[in-house]
Order: structure tokens, then sequence, then C-alpha cells
């Protein structure tokens, strides 16, 4: 009995923990079932290669989506990953104390903006001024890459950090020993040190990037075309899932479930590469 009461919290404790699995799992098989039919009844290659998205007629290709999710994914990892790994490596290696102190909740407040917010302000700011000075609507793949970049930026700043920090001082200790200067430190031992750790927060705030809704809704445009430059209109899955789901039946809905298996699938992959490389970190100390 004193045993049981012993271990009664580590009972409760793995009973907390089976429950966000289940809940997982029950997600997970509620957009499998309803999705599934679809893509079998259209054909897989066919539903992922397809370039045409009309549902009313049958046509269920989401290639355009795919390439507008990867697109705002890439652009935005392009513009965040210089910002998000040099403020890491300042935060690390050369920030005072009083500095970290202000930076530190600075980029969590960041963190906690909503989405929406981040939308607005591209919309109100972003658009105008690519439609000004660069041409086009402004609702483009360079405006959504500007707003994801900065969206994902707490999470690239908050890994790199860790990363930087975790590895063992004797690295940077005999690197100043055998004359190499500061700099030459950071950039030939402890970045290359902390490579898997960055990379890992670099596909996380890719993740992150892939599956925002409300703040790509505002300045993408929706246009379900495979864009040709920066300033073409584009359509995401999210968005796509977001704008037609409120008024799909039918087959449309059911295409629209298939369309979050892709994007379930694809936000698994980044997932299972991230944890990867944050293995390797662990294994490197």
């Amino acid at each position: 009995m004193l045993k049981f009461k012993e271990n009664l919290p580590g009972y409760i404790f793995f009973g907390f923990a089976l429950s966000a699995i289940a809940a997982l799992f029950t997600i997970a098989m509620f957009i499998f079932r309803e999705g599934i039919p679809v893509i079998i009844e259209y054909g897989f290659i066919n539903f992922i290669t397809g370039t045409t998205w009309a549902p009313t007629r049958g046509d269920f290709g989401i290639l355009p989506m795919i390439v507008g999710s990867l697109s705002v994914a890439v652009g935005a990892a392009i513009i965040g990953v210089p910002f998000g790994v040099c403020c890491a490596i300042y935060m690390a290696e050369f920030a005072p104390e009083k500095m970290k102190k202000v930076l530190r909740p600075t980029i969590q407040l960041l963190a906690g903006i909503p989405s929406v917010v981040y939308g607005f302000w591209g919309l109100v700011f972003i658009v105008p001024f690519i439609r000004n000075n660069l041409g086009g609507n402004g609702f483009s793949l360079l405006a959504a890459s500007v707003v994801l970049g900065i969206m994902i930026l707490p999470t690239i700043i908050s890994i790199s950090e860790v990363s930087i920090i975790a590895q063992p001082k004797t690295y940077k200790e005999g690197a100043l020993a055998m004359g190499l200067t500061r700099w030459q430190t950071i950039c030939k031992v402890q970045l290359p040190a902390a490579r898997s750790g960055i990379i890992a927060g670099i596909i996380l705030g890719m993740g992150r990037a892939i599956g925002e809704t409300m703040a790509v809704i505002m300045v993408l445009g929706s246009a379900a075309q495979i864009p040709k430059s920066l300033l073409d209109s584009a359509r995401t899955l999210t968005i796509n899932i977001g704008l037609e789901m409120s008024y799909a039946v039918g087959t449309h809905r059911q295409s629209l479930f298939a369309t979050g298996v892709v994007l379930f699938v694809i936000i698994m992959i980044l997932n299972i590469l991230a944890q990867y490389f944050t293995r390797q970190r662990v294994k490197k100390v």
C-alpha cells in the first residue's frame, strides 16, 4: 500500500501523458477517416500533382497549394534565419546580463502576439509598401514571407541560443587557447558544434510557417495558382481549408479534409526531422 502511494503521482502524470497522446491519435484518426476516401477515389498522385482546384467540377488538384505553402515557408526561413541566428549569437556570446534581461522577455512577448495582429500589421504596412514600390497588388509571397519571417524569429532564436550555450566550455576555451579570435571561435567551433540544434530550430520555425493561417490569409491573397514570382498572389494548404470549410459539403468537404491529411503529413515529417537533429545534438554533447 505504501509503495502504491509513493508511485501514485507517477501514475497520475502518466495518465496525463497518455491523454495527450490519445488526443493526437483521435484528431489524426478523424482527419484521415474523412479525407482518405477522396484521395483513394481521385488518386493520390492526381490529388497532389493536379494543378486545378475546382471541387464543384470534380477537380481536386492541390499542387498550387503545396507549392504556395512551401514557398512561404522557405521565404520566411530566408528572412528569419539570418536575423534569428545572429540574434542568438549576440545573446549567447556578446550581450551583457542587463541586455539579456531585456531581450529575452521581448522575444517571449513576440511569440505571444496573436497571429491576426501580425496579419493586420502586414496588411497595413507591408502590403501597401510592396504595392507602391515593387508593383502588383501587394498581396504576395513576399508580403507573406516577411510577416512569417518575423513570426518564426522567437522559435529560431530560443532554440539556437540554447544550442550555443549548451556546448561544453572546453570547445571555446581550447579554441581561444590555440590562438583563434573570438569571432573565429564562434564561426569555426561553436556554430558547427551547435549546428544540429540550430537546424532543428529552423525546421520547427518552418513548420510554424507552413501551419499558419490567419496572418497569411490577410497578406498572401487566395489565388489557387502556382506563383511565378515573389510578387504573385498564392494560396496555401491552410488558406484553402480556412476559406472553404464553412460552406463545403459532401465531396468538397471531404477534399478539404484530404488537404488536411497532406498538411498533417508535412508537419509530421518536419517534426520528425527536428527530433532527429535534436537527438544528434544531445549525442554530441
